[in-house]
């Protein structure tokens, strides 16, 4: 008989193979890791790595991280009104959690107002509704402005949002100056993968660095950008194409800011992201480390940036909503767990859990509660925050960080041979990456090269069905009842006249943001806001 040795080696390369594909990036997975691995791939520990709080950041943006200070728990909520979105930030800071994270309904997100007929059928559904001032002094009631932190998923919009949340602050006598929180304010990402856009690239990419000169000046602790690659992720992008397109966002934003006369270290400290926590553990680890490695390089050596804090990658995390199964849904609670166990690894300055039931519904008070609690096991029973950068130096992790990293500067060379990230855009070449790898994702699914545990692989009976979070089918009359409440009392020639001078603003060069921070106090809504800047550059549609 023949020696089994060929037959043998052919099932080592069928384990390769495998490995190759258990990652969503092609990523040379090998079967073990060592000096060799990292030497093959010019890695220079004195260079790649430093210490955490040092340049080019690989280890954390923080010297001590999370043994001086653990990231913040934000948990991304809102639905229905006003005041339901409010009770539940109320018993989720109650419950421990540190910052609040604003889900806002698909017609705030697209500069609708809850009455328009383009809303009908999603007010208070993917988040809460706010078209006016009121609403948002509904939504911050007896929350301390000037004490917590404020994130708002926001993009087309954000500017609306912003000024409404300054106002309403101006009311209580919160100076501006101790106003801590984030939009979102990403609107490229928007043509790409989410599709929550308004008006043209262009024109939107003035709005966006209006809002980073205003912030500069008024609201000087704001993050004004959260880069985001977290929709991208979403849309079916890999791991070396979320940090590729995130940060070939995020060179734009810097290049359309330096361009319109701010100094690069004028406002790149305020710059965050936002990242997805995904499934495949170790590389999303790395995934973190090699996007915090490769924007302190372009910060440093394109834009000349002097200040470390430019040069800094601050990000938070939100655990992957793509990878979860309606089918067996307790297994969520898995999937989550090693989501935002590899964020902690990875660096991130605050979390979002996903609850196990949001492939069926939005969350309800208690899946919201044991999400929350996942955060607070990994922080305080887990020992993950007793170390910095704990993996480092791992040969897995240091090769898969630089891999990463070499992958993504490979993408942002084809984008600024394009022309750069709006060229690129309108050319819709990183929609076509994103859709390639989407498809080639959910082939594998279906083939069964990938495993989805529950879902095309150790099927069993779902059992007892969750308790589901159900709207009020009623809310979208009570939003069109007190929307024509709200107009009917406002002065209707102080109002026309600040959306006049916000008309007025956009067809010139004056920054808009005052003027729009004008019009909500002059109780203008956020959709007639929207539609005099309609009104001026038009609505975008895709080719």
């Amino acid at each position: 008989m023949k020696s089994d040795e060929p037959q043998g080696g052919d099932k080592r390369k069928d384990r390769l193979r495998k490995a190759r594909f258990a990652t969503d990036a092609d990523l040379e997975i090998e079967e073990r890791y060592d000096a060799a691995s990292l030497a093959a791939l010019d890695f220079d520990p004195a260079r790649d790595l430093a210490q955490a709080g040092e340049y080019p950041f690989t280890r954390g943006v923080h010297d001590t991280m999370y043994r001086a200070r653990l990231w913040t728990m934000r948990q991304y909520a809102g639905f229905g009104t006003a005041a339901e979105s409010n009770k539940r930030y109320k018993f989720l800071l109650s419950q421990g959690q540190t910052g609040i994270s604003v889900a806002f309904d698909l017609p705030t997100q697209m500069g609708f107002d809850s009455d328009h007929p383009r809303a009908r059928g999603e007010v208070g559904r993917t988040g809460v509704a706010i078209s006016s001032i009121e609403d948002m002094r509904e939504l911050l009631d007896a929350l301390p402005l000037d004490q917590l932190t404020t994130s708002m998923t926001i993009n087309s919009t954000a500017a609306i949002l912003l000024s409404l949340y300054v106002a309403v602050a101006d009311e209580r006598g919160v100076g501006r100056g101790k106003l801590g929180g984030t939009i979102q304010n990403d609107i490229l990402k928007e043509y790409m993968a989410r599709g929550t856009y308004i008006y043209p690239p262009r024109p939107s990419m003035r709005i966006t660095t209006d809002v980073f000169a205003f912030c500069k000046a008024e609201v000087p602790k704001w993050n004004t950008i959260s880069i985001s690659g977290y929709h991208i992720r979403e849309a079916g992008c890999d791991a070396v194409q979320e940090v590729a397109f995130t940060l070939g966002d995020g060179v734009a934003y810097v290049k359309a800011a330096v361009d319109a006369g701010l100094d690069v270290d004028d406002f790149a400290p305020r710059l965050a992201f936002f990242f997805n926590g995904h499934n495949n553990f170790l590389e999303e680890v790395a995934k973190f480390r090699a996007a915090r490695r490769l924007w302190a390089r372009i910060m440093k050596e394109r834009f000349g940036a002097k200040d470390p804090r430019s040069m800094m990658l601050r990000f938070h995390t939100q655990t992957a909503g793509s990878t979860l199964q309606a089918r067996q849904p307790l297994n969520n609670v898995v999937r989550t767990t090693i989501q935002a166990l590899a964020a902690v690894l990875g660096g991130t300055q605050s979390l979002h859990t996903n609850a196990y039931d949001e492939a069926l519904s939005l969350p309800t008070e208690d899946s919201a509660l044991l999400a929350l609690r996942t955060q607070q096991v990994i922080a305080h029973e887990s020992g993950a925050a007793d170390f910095v950068d704990a993996l480092a130096g791992s040969y897995a992790v240091e090769s898969l960080t630089t891999q990463i990293e070499r992958g993504a500067e490979d993408y942002l060379r084809r984008i600024d041979e394009l022309g750069g990230m709006v060229a690129a855009i309108e050319q819709a070449f990183p929609q076509r990456e994103i859709e390639r790898r989407a498809y080639e994702h959910q082939r594998a699914v279906e083939e069964k090269r990938r495993i989805v545990v529950g879902t095309n692989e150790f099927v069993t009976s779902d059992g007892k069905p969750p308790t589901l979070h159900k709207l009020d089918p009623a809310v979208e009359q009570q939003r069109a009842e007190r929307l024509a409440a709200f107009r009917a009392r406002r002065d209707q020639a102080q109002t026309g006249a600040a959306l006049g001078e916000l008309e007025r603003a956009a067809r010139g060069t004056e920054n808009v943001v005052p003027r729009i921070l004008a019009a909500v106090k002059a109780n203008a809504t956020l959709g007639e806001i929207a539609d005099r800047m309609r009104k001026v550059f038009g609505e975008h549609s895709e080719r």
